[in-house]
Order: structure tokens, then sequence, then C-alpha cells
């Protein structure tokens, strides 16, 4: 029972090793010389990428229990092309949330490019923008979109997943993290201390 959602979150699970290796920039131009350590690497971070969020859609979408939040309970809307309801209350909390999503996440994808934010591979320390304001727009956003579209969903155990996605989420900062100071030292460490992880910095 619910085969496909537990599927999805052990994939979920264990594509993080590849997620962790394409951060290994080093290690891998040592193993396998630069040239071909660069291209494993950008492969690792294109599969891992592409899969957590791949795999995330497997958590939404596979059958499992729905709920609805208990504030104008007897509000849908009704999508009729497949035949969904979304309690109204629930698509009111995903439309706050989600612009706040896309803000973040294009914001940080447009200031680090698409081919880094794809291969994990960062040619700087950038501090600019949104940098500014938060070390990991894109995670951030990330972990936002995932609560976001489970209420959207009313997807029960993906809903109750929030706290493990925002411990995976961790993780994969803390580790690119480490091998950004190991690439540029002090630079990273200077930013690390002025700009927080993950809660935004009011900027006053």
């Amino acid at each position: 029972m619910y085969f496909w959602f537990w599927f999805s979150v052990l994939a979920e699970i264990g594509i993080l090793p590849l997620y962790f290796w394409s951060l290994e920039h080093t290690k891998l131009e040592q193993k396998f010389g630069q040239e071909k350590g660069t291209k494993i690497g950008n492969l690792l971070g294109l599969i891992s990428g592409w899969g957590f969020f791949g795999f995330m859609f497997g958590i939404w979408l596979s059958p499992q229990p729905r709920y609805t939040i208990p504030i104008f309970e007897n509000l849908f809307l009704l999508i009729p092309v497949i035949d969904f309801q979304i309690p109204l209350v629930h698509l009111i909390i995903f439309i706050p949330l989600i612009i706040v999503v896309l803000w973040f996440s294009f914001k940080g994808v447009a200031e680090v490019t698409l081919k880094v934010a794809e291969t994990h591979r960062a040619d700087k320390v950038i501090t600019t923008g949104v940098y500014s304001i938060i070390r990991h727009p894109q995670y951030f956003g990330a972990l936002l979109a995932y609560l976001a579209i489970s209420i959207l969903l009313s997807a029960l155990f993906a809903t109750l997943l929030t706290p493990f996605m925002a411990v995976y989420i961790y993780l994969i900062s803390w580790k690119e993290e480490k091998e950004l100071v190991k690439e540029f030292g002090r630079d990273y460490e200077d930013y690390k201390a002025k700009v927080p992880m993950f809660i935004p910095k009011l900027k006053l």
C-alpha cells in the first residue's frame, strides 16, 4: 500500500550520495584528472539535481490520504480536466508561498546562471543581489515550494514529510558549504559570517 509514495521517498534518499559526490570537485579531479573529473561532477550534478525535483513530484502525486484544513472546508476549486478539487483555503495559503518561492528561486538562478545551478560548480563567491540576504535562495525556495504544493494538493503524507525535507535540504546545503570553503577559503568563510543560511536577512 502506498508503494509509489515510499518508492519516491527512498529514491529521494538514494540520490543524496550522488548530490554529495557532485560537490566534491577537487576529489573528482584528483582521482580522474581535471577534464574527466569535471565531466563526472557535472553529470552527477545534473542527475542528482533533476532527480531531486523528479522524486519530489513523485512524493506529491503518488496516491495517499487527502485532507482539508478546517476553514471554509466546504469551498473548493474544481479543475474539470482532471476532475480534481482543491480546497479554497489551501489555494489561499499556496498563492503567497509560491510567489515567494518564484522570486527567490528565479533570482538565485539568474545570479549564478543555470549552468552553475544544475552542475553545482561555482566559479566565484557571489555576495550581491539575493545572495546578500540569504546564502541558499534556491534551497530556501525548494523547501517553501515543497510545503506549498503539498498543501495545494492536500497530500497528507507529503505535508507530514516537510520536516524530513527540511533536514534533507539542510544536509545538501551543509555539504555544499563544506566544499565551497575548501574551494574559496576565507572568501566564503567571510560570506558565511555575514549572511544567514536560510532565514533571509532584513535590510534596514
